[in-house]
């Protein structure tokens, strides 16, 4: 019997998989938090929230955090591998270039999860349990869970280009040449996501407070990365 599966072809695959299904449990939790979960809040009354708060949003995090967490493991070992068998210069081509990308924001994106969102929803979770039980809630409990909104907006916001260009890295290749700017283009790209991720730690959601206009402004900032390859590479 041939275990092809133990082979290091085969242990590339189960990575793959892996990764695959750590990042849809990932990005499926961060589309319920943002496009259902955020609006049954708005809307229930304030005891359904506050059980809510208590019950369902620490598992659903729990689910969230871990997922984001795996998704990133098994993502940096597909890359690592991926240079160990193809050299570094891998990373200066078509697939390298795209695959970096999708893996940037997909950085970004974990480390709101684990050091933003998870951390002042853990405040607001704290607020509703001593609330619930008689206490006084926390005063800064509003201010955090506003800042988790913004981060996890953000999160949504990056979650549309970062897909792209996961896909793109194996099925839609571009022109990069030994001439391509890459230095260039990487400076561009870094100065957005910073910008973009001081405004997740320091800002509002602005644009992408509805849920409308943050999947518009997750295609319209696609459209802007892609474009800025088109023209740089």
């Amino acid at each position: 019997m041939n275990l092809t599966i133990l082979s290091l072809d085969g242990f590339m695959f189960v990575l793959r998989w892996l990764h695959f299904l750590f990042g849809v449990t990932w990005i499926g939790l961060l589309y319920y938090f943002n496009f259902v979960q955020g609006a049954f809040f708005a809307e229930t009354d304030a005891n359904t929230k506050s059980a809510a708060i208590q019950k369902l949003v620490p598992r659903a995090l729990w689910w969230f955090r871990w997922a984001a967490m795996f998704t990133m493991v098994t993502g940096v070992l597909i890359l690592g591998m991926k240079g160990h068998q193809l050299g570094m210069g891998i990373f200066a081509s078509s697939w390298g270039v795209t695959i970096l990308t999708g893996a940037s924001l997909g950085l970004l994106m974990w480390g709101n999860v684990w050091f933003v969102i998870w951390p002042n929803q853990q405040v607001v979770i704290q607020s509703a349990t001593q609330a619930a039980s008689g206490g006084s809630a926390l005063p800064n409990a509003a201010a955090c869970g506003a800042r988790a909104g913004v981060a996890s907006r953000t999160n949504t916001l990056f979650s549309v280009p970062m897909l792209f260009f996961m896909g793109a890295a194996s099925h839609f290749p571009l022109n990069v040449t030994a001439g391509s700017s890459l230095g260039t283009l990487a400076l561009v790209f870094a100065a957005i996501f910073l910008a973009l991720e001081i405004n997740a730690l320091k800002g509002k959601t602005g644009p992408f407070t509805t849920i409308k206009g943050v999947i518009t402004c997750g295609f319209v900032l696609t459209a802007v990365l892609y474009a800025l390859m088109e023209i740089m590479l």
